[in-house]
């Protein structure tokens, strides 16, 4: 078995040849690189020149056509399985605001969610419209699992162009870490973009409780990494924090 994805290039090519005497068109990175592919796009769909818009989420940001009827959100899934702890949130947001682009001034529309799990909690507060459902679920798995807004992040990036040398200089730094901060210390692993250009990135996340000193954190990093940079090793290390990332 293997995982495989889809593009809005892709879903698009598709949809033509269902739809041949249709106009279709994509609203992306691609086609909309200046204003005014983006203005024209949006106007031709407005007019009702084109029929069908497939999109990224760009197409739920702000947007507000008369006479949409139905909206399709393709592999819902994906949303709330992105590895962050504000997946579900995000996920709930912005099913809820494609939802919202069907059915305006009165006239009634059709939302299809392409789910492989429709019996998921969060599919079911989307159906329902129930945004304290959700706010509740989330806020019982934060407290749980000790995220915001009972503690705060610090994310410890270190970026290195020998992969070997990154992993041995990031279990150094987390193994120092937990010396002072214990269990709060999650990783080293990797995070979603692992690599830029010639660079590769490790992850190091800190969870810290609300109401710790955050000078002595701080006082507390600094120290870390002082040691740390005894060893020559870690001089050719790029190393930066990200405190309560977004």
């Amino acid at each position: 078995m293997e995982s495989r994805g889809f593009g809005t290039e892709r879903i698009e090519d598709e949809v033509k040849e269902l739809f041949p005497e249709v106009g279709v068109e994509r609203m992306d990175m691609d086609t909309t690189r200046t204003k005014r592919a983006y203005q024209e796009i949006i106007e031709r769909f407005t007019k009702g020149e084109t029929k069908i818009l497939i999109g990224t989420q760009m197409v739920s940001k702000g947007l507000d056509f008369d006479n949409v009827s139905i909206v399709g959100i393709l592999s819902a899934d994906t949303l709330m399985s992105y590895p962050d702890f504000r997946a579900q949130e995000r996920a709930y947001q912005l099913m809820a605001q494609v939802s919202g682009r069907a059915g305006r001034k009165g006239k009634r529309g059709n939302v299809i969610l392409q789910t492989a799990d429709p019996k998921s909690l969060l599919i079911q507060q989307v159906i329902e419209n129930d945004y304290k459902g959700m706010f509740n679920t989330q806020m019982i798995e934060r407290h749980s699992f000790n995220y915001p807004p009972y503690y705060r992040l610090i994310a410890v990036y270190l970026k290195h162009k020998n992969e070997k040398m990154l992993d041995q200089l990031a279990n150094k730094m987390a193994q120092e870490l937990r010396k002072v901060f214990g269990e709060r210390v999650l990783g080293p692993d990797y995070p979603p973009v692992s690599r830029v250009q010639t660079l590769y990135i490790k992850k190091i996340v800190l969870k810290i409780e609300s109401s710790a000193s955050v000078v002595k954190v701080k006082e507390a990093l600094q120290h870390v990494r002082l040691e740390l940079l005894e060893d020559d090793n870690f001089k050719s290390v790029f190393l930066y924090y990200d405190v309560d990332p977004l």
